[in-house]
């Protein structure tokens, strides 16, 4: 595949520095479970996938895209292209304003694509999927739905769910074709932005899988689980 160029040099560190100066949720929406990606977990992210060669001249797909801070990301460490896809007009209209200051600070020649549509509309094919999807606590199941949309949209998928359902996780991925090759688990802070929030930050247990479509002797055995710890 077409390499994409960069005209700058990047450091995991100076990934997340960048990604920390893009503009958040102010009002973000409870039932659609909006909290914004930190940047420390997603530079950790996007640098696993970029080392394993899942980035750099790659067409992404970022579902629930939010803010944008993954697909953004993306583009930085060298990604061909990237679609944004969100459901909520605001967090699109967010992503685009993200994009643009960040084309005001770096160089790069990857091309973006933005989509105000459900995932379930979207029937493009990609490299990779790039998700934080609902954790289904509020809408029962969501997390499923961005899963099997993301199987069927690219052979590889990184995509963040709650420590507490693994089981599911791997019981979709197996019977959706896909082997979980590594798993990082994330002490996630999540900022107070709701008004009953108690605390200004709460932390979850969080595990990004990456997952691989099982294509006979192309499947990983195994699991390469690595713990992370994050603090502000």
């Amino acid at each position: 595949m077409e390499r994409a160029e960069r005209t700058w040099h990047i450091t995991k560190s100076r990934l997340a520095i960048i990604l920390s100066q893009l503009r958040q949720f102010s009002s973000p929406k409870l039932l659609a479970e909006q909290y914004t990606t930190d940047s420390e977990t997603a530079a950790g992210t996007l640098w696993l996938a970029y080392m394993n060669g899942d980035i750099e001249g790659k067409v992404i797909a970022d579902f629930g895209c939010g803010t944008g801070i993954l697909g953004i990301g993306c583009l930085l460490l060298g990604a061909k292209k990237v679609y944004f896809i969100d459901n909520d007009e605001a967090a699109i209209s967010i992503a685009a304003a993200n994009l643009n200051k960040i084309r005001g600070i770096c160089k790069f020649s990857g091309k973006a694509e933005l989509l105000c549509s459900d995932i379930g509309e979207f029937s493009k094919k990609a490299d990779v999927v790039f998700q934080n999807p609902p954790f289904g606590t509020k809408a029962r199941h969501a997390d499923r739905e961005f899963l099997l949309r993301a199987f069927q949209t690219a052979d590889v998928v990184y995509s963040f769910h709650k420590s507490s359902t693994e089981m599911f996780v791997r019981a979709l991925c197996r019977d959706g074709g896909f082997a979980i090759t590594h798993k990082v688990s994330y002490d996630m802070p999540l900022k107070r932005t709701q008004a009953f929030h108690k605390r200004d930050v709460h932390r979850i247990g969080v595990a990004l899988y990456r997952m691989e479509r099982h294509l006979g002797k192309r499947m990983k055995a195994g699991v390469t689980k690595l713990q992370v710890s994050q603090t502000l």
